[in-house]
């Protein structure tokens, strides 16, 4: 699908589709509502709106800050993208392993980073936002994304993209009680290990492409 616009601001609109899809997948605001409802069990449902609303605005100036400063981070210490492809392809393939054994794994967190939230007075910045959803993953994801669509109308659309993944993000968290009771943690254990495989296909999909930019002669 292209929107009709002239030939030098031609959009593609399915590319920024599969760059929301691939957020939703990485970052799976669905399968963290349990995490959200837990760490916020102690707060009234204002408090906890508020928690949500901070995470989100928080994971969405994460990302945005990314988009435009990722490629300047790689120069700066001279990474290739090619080579970040399969770093980062990696990284989201084994966070993938482990959501599909419905799981956050230990890659988003771990016992000490647990033990360190629950004595928190606000979880909305840390650890929800950072790291549990704009993770390494994320972060990753969205560096490569943005190196391979850079011109001002790939910025563009890449900004509205994040900023309607944390509306959608936001909007979930606001719901997060009703749809944990509705969907019970096995519903949302299908639903992670669906993230999962998306998330599985992403990072090899990333890999592939960066084994192709370092060896191109050898993989043809």
């Amino acid at each position: 699908m292209r929107a009709i616009l002239p030939r030098s601001l031609s959009v593609d609109v399915t590319v920024y589709i599969k760059f929301f899809l691939g957020l939703v997948a990485i970052i799976n605001p669905v399968g963290l509502l349990p995490v959200f409802v837990g760490l916020t069990s102690h707060q009234t449902e204002a408090e906890r709106n508020h928690t949500g609303k901070i995470a989100n605005l928080a994971v969405v100036i994460i990302l945005l800050v990314t988009i435009v400063a990722g490629q300047h981070i790689l120069n700066m210490f001279s990474i290739s993208l090619s080579a970040f492809r399969i770093a980062g392809g990696t990284l989201i393939a084994i966070i993938a392993m482990s959501m599909l054994q419905g799981k956050l794994g230990e890659v988003k967190r771990n016992q000490e980073e647990d033990r360190e939230s629950s004595a928190m007075e606000s979880v909305a910045v840390v650890p929800l936002a950072l790291p549990l959803m704009a993770g390494p993953g994320a972060i990753s994801s969205v560096i490569v994304f943005a190196a391979e669509h850079n011109t001002l109308v790939d910025l563009v659309g890449m900004f509205v993209t994040v900023l309607a993944f944390g509306a959608l993000s936001f909007g979930l968290f606001r719901m997060a009680s009703v749809i944990y009771r509705v969907l019970g943690k096995t519903g949302i254990n299908v639903i992670t290990r669906l993230m999962g495989l998306l998330m599985l296909s992403i990072g090899i999909e990333v890999m592939a492409a960066g084994f192709k930019g370092l060896f191109p002669n050898l993989l043809g």
